[in-house]
């Protein structure tokens, strides 16, 4: 059973908080080379210290991080991470930002009870606010709609040689591209008003 501390950083290359997590992680008296690191940047995750960190650790060890979103993309990869550490590993984890994230008290459950309890509820927060998000997406696109907004390119105005060029395109006295050309339009748009204009009429 070990009883060793690492901490795990992770910045996007943007990102100029890897100092403060450093300070943080070194103020916890962790040593330098118990401190894994990733950069990544955007939607990139791939996180081979994170890899690395997950495979040192054993039962009884600590994993330390300043803040949750540190251990994923999103609330059920978080959750996924937790209890991979928690449970399989048998680990401890400290989330600095938020001192109820610690499980270090094995002998009372209580610690790991609120720990588990605290996650579930943030990522139910998260959960619904993701969900109230596109719900308020789609309310406004309907309403937009409805007071007349159109969403996407104004189609392109027939011109007013459009039905000339298309009964002589079906004709066959002049080609689809000859037709479009006239217009000022490009091959597909000509095709596209023809196949309209006789849903139209037929």
């Amino acid at each position: 059973m070990g009883n060793s501390t690492y901490g795990y950083i992770r910045v996007s290359t943007r990102d100029q908080n890897e100092e403060r997590q450093l300070a943080a992680m070194r103020e916890f008296g962790i040593a330098d080379r118990h401190i894994y690191k990733d950069k990544q940047s955007g939607k990139d995750f791939d996180r081979p210290g994170y890899r690395r960190v997950v495979r040192k650790l054993g039962r009884g060890d600590t994993l330390v991080i300043k803040s949750i979103d540190r251990l994923g993309r999103n609330y059920d990869e978080i959750l996924e991470q937790w209890r991979f550490i928690t449970k399989e590993k048998e680990a401890a984890i400290v989330v600095l930002d938020m001192p109820l994230l610690d499980t270090r008290n094995k002998k009372d459950l209580t610690g790991t009870l609120i720990a588990d309890i605290v996650l579930q509820l943030l990522s139910y927060v998260a959960q619904t606010e993701r969900e109230f998000i596109r719900q308020r997406q789609a309310e406004g696109i309907a309403a937009a709609k409805a007071n007349g907004v159109k969403f996407g390119r104004d189609p392109k105005e027939r011109p007013p040689g459009f039905n000339e060029a298309r009964d002589k395109w079906k004709a066959g006295k002049i080609s689809a591209r000859k037709a479009s050309r006239d217009m000022g339009v490009c091959h597909k748009t000509f095709l596209r008003w023809v196949s309209k204009a006789e849903e139209l009429t037929g």
